[in-house]
């Protein structure tokens, strides 16, 4: 294995744990005061203030980029602050699984908006991917339908971030630290349209330790975190950042059970196994068709 390819690696399984406990600072900025979509808000605005440099000295490569880049690009920051948002009113495992859904959403996408050919194991990955869906949602005996408002931003939150990775994937060149500075900015954005609407505003003043945890947050998980994801991505197989990416997933369900008391039933564990399959299927390498 190259060096290169070693770093990549490391910072994609570094990046995968580090989202995990994402939860944790979420929850602890509302428990301080920040609720709703408040403690978003100032963990994505901690986070343009650290990105600001790196976005002026490429703003030239800014103006030139492709508009559709951009409005991608900040429609992924939009899909991040649901599913941050989302962890301040549903369990952590679930807001996880449910945004992990977006294999299903992008093989929809890729073949009815772009006209893509689905190889078969791609139309496996939707109907498992649908299936533990299903399984988890009705795992106490209900509709399989999201339940509260927490469970139906993190399923928007994998749509939009379905539409925008799409849209990355086909338009975007755009370096990593702008690119972070413009997915901030989008999450921003959502975060303080929504924010009036889901709680009261902040007591005033707000205590320093919560403006010092916000800022670590938005400078660790928005900005370096993302930018190194960035970095990493491009030189890697997006089978291999996929399946890395799932480290996410298992650390937030097992940080969560640990530390929030946050467990799963097992019909609900098996549809969760269901839509980690669908993500290995999706991200699983086929022969190519034109």
């Amino acid at each position: 294995m190259s060096g290169h390819i070693a770093r990549a690696t490391a910072i994609v399984v570094l990046s995968g744990a580090i989202w995990g406990f994402y939860w944790l600072p979420v929850r602890m900025l509302s428990d301080a005061g920040l609720g709703g979509a408040w403690g978003t808000l100032a963990i994505t605005v901690s986070a343009l203030l650290v990105l600001t440099p790196a976005a002026w000295r490429a703003r030239s490569d800014l103006r030139r980029a492709s508009p559709l880049a951009l409005v991608s690009i900040g429609l992924g920051g939009v899909a991040f602050a649901l599913y941050s948002i989302g962890f301040n009113y549903g369990r952590v495992a679930i807001i996880i699984l449910l945004f992990f859904l977006t294999p299903v959403w992008s093989v929809l996408i890729t073949r009815f908006v772009l006209g893509w050919h689905t190889p078969m194991l791609r139309i496996v990955a939707i109907g498992l991917g649908l299936g533990g869906l299903c399984i988890m949602l009705s795992a106490d005996g209900q509709w399989p339908m999201p339940r509260g408002i927490g469970e139906w931003m993190a399923l928007a939150a994998g749509v939009l971030w379905s539409l925008a990775t799409t849209g990355m994937r086909t338009t975007s060149q755009i370096a990593p630290a702008p690119a972070a500075f413009v997915f901030a900015l989008g999450a921003a954005v959502a975060s303080v349209l929504m924010a009036p609407f889901l709680s009261p505003w902040p007591a005033v003043p707000i205590p320093g330790v919560t403006i010092i945890l916000a800022l670590g947050t938005g400078a660790l998980w928005w900005g370096l975190s993302t930018a190194c994801l960035m970095w990493a991505t491009v030189r890697l197989d997006p089978a291999r950042v996929g399946i890395l990416l799932m480290a996410e997933v298992l650390i937030g369900a097992g940080s969560a059970a640990l530390l929030a008391g946050e467990s799963l039933a097992p019909l609900e564990l098996a549809g969760g196994a269901l839509v980690l399959l669908a993500g290995l299927c999706e991200v699983w390498p086929v022969r190519q068709r034109a």
